[in-house]
């Protein structure tokens, strides 16, 4: 029951008490009226330091040490305090308990609007989300960060600082390449990996042993090699996680350092979810915390300043600028998130003959909330754009779709806003989301464990678009830092089976 005996404050000032009312009141509209589903909820109070700091080490209330974090601290420190950057109000973490960090300068109804968002809009699309529940394991992750940032800090003490960043830096250019991206046989199970820590470590150098042991023979021409076969089998060839391939399989590496290897890994693959599901996570944030706080304001529990403040803030997050606007800097996740979300609302309840016969399944259901928590369980980015993105919307928000072809001299429209255009345009939106597409596909494909150990890769080449070469030069030095001997990555055409290019890099003796 909706408590309606009035305002839940009153001015700007609050204190702990407010923000448990607060709280309280956000889940009575949150469960029983939109049928949410969350983690427990933990909300800390932090500076705009903190906020700051927590900027730096890419959100995470637990994280080990790297000259990277300083060096972003110091760029949004800059930035905030000369006026050129804002703060976000609130960050949250995939966590059972899922913490909300909120900032203390924020006013009360400011705090309103960020637990709603953050701690039943976010907290509910991380427990019910197929990718999250896929990959990872929500209540393990702060006992692993913690355990991460104690084994980094004793290996500082034990080997060095520079010896320790060494492999970080390595590690970090690697990321991206260090995920799973399609699903494992088993589920991560984070809280139990420092027991399993020397197990591991006893396991995977009896498998080096094995391996590494003696260079083969040279096989006849012609002829297979058994030896080969089963070390390639060993090896897990091809392989996408490029991370893990070296934290199983590099010669040189050291216990210590494939563990750092795995921590960055883990990491790298805790963010893989996020980077898919941008849209939609701030979409379900942004359209709950609308819900809720229209709730709370109809039901007198916040006053009208309150709700006026509220919507300027709710404006300026969906503001999304035009093309031809100097201040546009691409699509805004919260404003299309938002706006997909509010019209299958509207497709659900109030229907136009377009919408009836584009989306036959849902339009006219009745149950907008019902439908929209399946679409927040089963779908992602690129998946949701292509299903979803109705021909109003399109309208709406002038999408159109232009193609620059380097060879022509000319842009091409591909798609207007007609029956063909609509569903060539949602296709080539829902691409850009897709991470297929926005990430080079690149796998260890072999090593000449025949010859020199060379590792040889390829970059499956998608539309043509080759890798920048100075980056590819030095991402290729960190791999072969890693991997201890030289590095050979081959540019395929997917097309054609070609090489377009060929990138080489050859360890360096000082790393180790």
């Amino acid at each position: 029951m909706i408590s309606t005996n009035g305002p839940l404050f009153t001015g700007n000032d609050w204190d702990f008490d407010t923000i448990r009312r607060i709280h309280d009141a956000c889940e009575a509209i949150a469960g029983p009226e939109l049928g949410l589903s969350w983690y427990p909820n933990q909300i800390e109070i932090i500076t705009a330091e903190q906020m700051l700091d927590a900027y730096a080490s890419i959100g995470m209330p637990l994280f080990y040490k790297h000259w990277s974090f300083g060096k972003h601290f110091a760029q949004h420190e800059a930035g905030y305090r000369r006026g050129l950057m804002g703060l976000a109000y609130e960050i949250v973490i995939n966590s059972d308990p899922c913490i909300s960090y909120i900032m203390e300068e924020n006013t009360a109804t400011m705090q309103t609007l960020v637990i709603a968002h953050a701690a039943f809009g976010h907290n509910h699309f991380f427990k019910n989300n197929y990718l999250f529940r896929q990959w990872t394991d929500a209540e393990g992750i702060l006992d692993y960060l913690e355990f991460a940032k104690t084994f980094i800090s004793r290996c500082e003490e034990r080997y060095g600082h520079n010896a320790v960043e060494a492999v970080l830096d390595a590690a970090h250019a690697l990321m991206n390449q260090g995920v799973h991206r399609y699903p494992r046989k088993k589920r991560p199970d984070l809280s139990s990996e420092q027991r399993r820590e020397r197990e591991r470590q006893e396991h995977q150098e009896r498998m080096y042993n094995d391996l590494w042991r003696t260079l083969p023979a040279k096989a006849q021409a012609g002829k297979p090699d058994p030896q080969a076969e089963r070390r390639r089998a060993l090896l897990e060839l091809p392989q996408e996680n490029i991370l893990y391939f070296l934290e199983k399989a590099a010669p040189r590496l050291q216990p210590w350092q494939r563990e750092i290897l795995r921590i960055v890994r883990h990491v790298a693959q805790y963010f893989y979810p996020q980077r898919q599901t941008k849209v939609m996570n701030e979409g379900c944030a942004t359209y709950n915390h609308y819900r809720i706080m229209t709730r709370l304001s109809e039901t007198g529990q916040i006053n009208e300043a309150a709700y006026l403040e509220f919507l300027q803030s709710h404006t300026n997050v969906i503001r999304q600028p035009t093309y031809d606007d100097r201040h546009y800097g691409g699509h805004n996740p919260y404003a299309i998130g938002f706006a997909m979300m509010t019209d299958i609302a509207r497709i659900c309840t109030e229907p136009t003959e377009e919408d009836r016969a584009w989306f036959p399944d849902i339009a006219g259901s009745g149950d907008a909330m019902g439908v929209l928590r399946d679409v927040w369980a089963n779908y992602r980015d690129e998946s949701f754009i292509a299903q979803f993105l109705s021909p109003r919307l399109m309208r709406q928000l002038r999408l159109f779709h232009v193609t620059d072809d380097p060879d022509k001299p000319e842009l091409r429209v591909e798609a207007i806003h007609d029956e063909r255009g609509y569903r060539r345009l949602r296709r080539a939106f829902a691409r850009q989301y897709d991470v297929a597409w926005l990430d080079p596909d690149i796998e260890v494909i072999d090593v000449d464990l025949e010859g020199d150990r060379k590792l040889i890769l390829h970059h499956k080449v998608l539309n043509r678009v080759l890798l920048n070469k100075d980056d590819a030069a030095r991402v290729l030095q960190h791999l072969a830092d890693l991997w201890g001997y030289d590095v050979l990555m081959k540019e395929v055409d997917t097309a054609t089976g070609t090489v377009l290019k060929e990138h080489t890099a050859s360890a360096r003796p000082t790393f180790f």
